[in-house]
């Protein structure tokens, strides 16, 4: 199916799961988002974030994943193939192991982190973060590698997001559900 086809309807998991496996796409609310190759900074950014999850998790129960994972949202309990939202999240953390499958991970994540890119600024900023705040991811963080800067959103008691704090990459940047972790943004100087 060409591009322009995917464009023309609404979609779901089902459908998505047979598209070719070498195109991007995420599903939100049905409707197919291509994804385009990722800058160099970007990269470099979620893999040095991604380690240094990775090795604060060393014998907590979370997990932490890196793009492409799939991140299925269903709206209720429909099965896998009825799902209309599909995110890859550039990095996820999963505390809920009951959450994750073979084909990534079905419900909210504790925490994602999206690297902002030109083509998804919008979508990361808006769509995705009202997606998570109604889903209950725990913690968003959006990381700017142009500005140096991560706007980090967390719930309120009502599960609405609150204003963002927002961390210039200058200095650590802590993390609201893992109190004593804190991001090091030094290796910026070198990307």
């Amino acid at each position: 199916m060409s591009t322009a086809e995917k464009l023309k309807q609404k979609y779901t998991y089902g459908d998505y799961s047979r598209w070719p496996e070498d195109e991007r796409w995420e599903l939100i609310e049905g409707i197919p988002h291509a994804m385009t190759a990722p800058l160099r900074i970007h990269q470099e950014i979620v893999l040095k974030v991604g380690v240094q999850i990775e090795r604060y998790l060393q014998g907590w129960p979370c997990k932490v994943y890196l793009a492409p994972f799939d991140v299925r949202l269903p709206r209720r309990h429909e099965a896998d193939e009825e799902v209309e939202t599909v995110v890859e999240p550039d990095i996820v953390v999963v505390c809920d192991k009951s959450k994750l499958d073979k084909k990534g991970c079905r419900g909210a994540p504790d925490w994602v982190i999206e690297v902002l890119s030109p083509a998804t600024t919008f979508r990361d900023m808006n769509v995705k973060r009202g997606l998570y705040e109604a889903h209950g991811v725990r913690e968003y963080w959006i990381v700017h590698p142009e500005d140096r800067w991560a706007m980090v959103y967390t719930p309120n008691k009502e599960g609405r997001y609150d204003q963002p704090a927002i961390f210039n990459m200058d200095e650590p940047s802590p993390v609201a559900i893992f109190p004593d972790l804190a991001i090091d943004w030094s290796f910026m100087s070198d990307v």
